[in-house]
């Protein structure tokens, strides 16, 4: 058996779902008070493929520009990040670009999923597909899936594409 452990940023502007969306693949909960994220939070989860072990830790950037300057501390030994934004609210470019930034820090080509969160909000759904894709191929993403953290949709997905995107570059 292969044993693998993976340093994975959870990143994303202030209410993207960060923190929802860790919770319910972490904690298979959904908790609609979640407050604010100061600085990082962390949490681990260990997940099982075919023939190999996945010991993933979770690093939940806090999204509120204040704490920005803070974050080059907490990026390194980074293998992979999830950059969520809010499907109800239009990505704005210059967020992005700041997020890929701070996450490919260290490692110009790190693996990047684009996540866009909370599907259940149908009618308030801003971002067509053809604009997430869009974002994604500019920035270099190796995906881009929409999740809800509150019904659960997606989100063992994301974390098992990463996993084996981040298995595959490590042999």
């Amino acid at each position: 058996m292969k044993n693998y452990i993976f340093k994975i940023l959870i990143a994303g502007n202030a209410s993207a779902g960060k923190t929802s969306l860790l919770r319910r693949y972490v904690d298979g909960m959904f908790d609609e008070s979640s407050i604010m994220t100061v600085g990082v939070d962390f949490y681990t989860k260990k997940i099982s493929f075919d023939n190999s072990q996945c010991h993933l830790q979770l690093w939940d950037l806090g999204g509120q520009e204040r704490f920005r300057h803070l974050l080059e501390n907490f990026i390194t030994g980074a293998r992979g990040a999830l950059l969520l934004f809010d499907l109800t609210r239009m990505p704005i470019i210059k967020d992005i670009l700041e997020w890929v930034n701070i996450a490919r820090i260290h490692d110009i080509n790190l693996p990047i999923i684009l996540v866009g969160t909370k599907l259940d909000l149908g009618d308030l759904i801003a971002v067509d597909d053809d604009s997430a894709i869009n974002l994604k191929n500019t920035f270099n993403m190796i995906d881009y899936i929409k999740t809800s953290a509150k019904i659960g949709y997606n989100v063992e997905k994301v974390f098992e594409i990463i996993s084996k995107q981040l298995m595959n570059i490590s042999g």
